[in-house]
């Protein structure tokens, strides 16, 4: 058994010549006036007194390990790996369109925080963009922001000059720039847009998926909106190993977040083991010593008169 401070065992030599003294040692003899008697040696009682005497020495050896600190090796564990998850949100003025009972907006933050659910554990991270692009929300574990943020980041609320536009290049760009930072951990984006993107023509769109991929950056593309997502989109998660869907009602956009949690399954990894005092047993084996010696105490001792 490893011991945290094994030097201190070299203390153990004290018990035992102590041990040693206890059962070579003569003692005082007392000689008694019995005149033609047949006198036992007293062996028995001999051995019991010295098993009696040698509790003490057998207490200091078990405080001599307590302090060299018994270590055992603890049971490997697992834990859940965690995922950076980027969401990239349009809140161009496009998403103010009927949707449902509410707007593309709403409905998308709404999909959003319940997908925050599925994945308890992992980290989340939110930018919205139009013309232009803001980290709302930097990775983090705690989820309770998300849901303050829907009346603030409304495309009624914004000014013009964000809402105006579809610039999803851009925003994926700052989306890598932010998550290539987190060392631990699986990469993921899912963005949900309904528009085309100007920035993503004339082959950027294959650019920046290729950045994405070199980076391990998985990308989900929701389309909310009728009709089929744009090509640029189809082009961007196939690289990067994701995958793109449309949803033209608030329940299609449900069953997507869903489909996604599904294909990104959480993952487990082995944390290696470690090592934990181990006190018990030697803590136990001191106590029942310590009440031995007492009970000794009341007869069973060497006395030579």
């Amino acid at each position: 058994m490893p011991f945290a401070y094994p030097w201190v065992l070299f203390l153990l030599v004290v018990p035992v010549l102590l041990l040693v003294w206890t059962w070579r040692r003569h003692g005082h003899r007392v000689v008694l006036p019995f005149d033609y008697g047949a006198q036992k040696r007293g062996t028995g009682l001999k051995i019991l007194l010295n098993l009696a005497q040698s509790l003490p020495a057998l207490l200091c050896a078990v405080v001599i390990l307590l302090l060299a600190g018994p270590q055992q090796t603890a049971e490997p564990r697992t834990k859940k790996r965690l995922t950076n998850i980027q969401f990239c949100l349009d809140v161009s003025g496009s998403m103010t369109a009927t949707y449902g009972d509410g707007d593309r907006y709403d409905a998308a933050m709404e999909s959003i925080n319940e997908f925050l659910n599925y994945r308890e554990g992992d980290a989340f991270g939110l930018t919205v963009f139009g013309g232009h692009y803001l980290h709302w929300i930097h990775l983090t574990s705690d989820p309770s922001a998300f849901r303050y943020a829907t009346p603030f980041l409304g495309p009624r609320r914004l000014p013009q000059w964000f809402s105006g536009g579809t610039r999803i290049g851009s925003a994926l760009e700052q989306c890598l720039k932010l998550l290539i930072e987190r060392e631990e951990g699986d990469r993921m984006i899912i963005l949900l847009s309904d528009g085309y993107s100007s920035d993503l023509s004339g082959g950027k769109d294959e650019e920046i998926a290729r950045k994405l991929a070199l980076n391990g950056i998985v990308v989900y593309a929701v389309h909310v909106a009728d009709g089929s997502p744009p090509d640029q989109l189809a082009t961007i998660t196939s690289i990067t190993g994701g995958e793109v869907f449309g949803a033209d009602d608030p329940g299609a956009l449900k069953a997507v977040f869903q489909k996604i949690d599904g294909m990104q399954e959480t993952k487990l990894e082995k944390i290696s083991s470690e090592s934990m005092d181990y006190f018990t047993p030697y803590a136990m084996a001191g106590v029942a010593l310590l009440g031995i010696n007492l009970l000794t105490l009341f007869g069973l001792r060497y006395t030579p008169w």
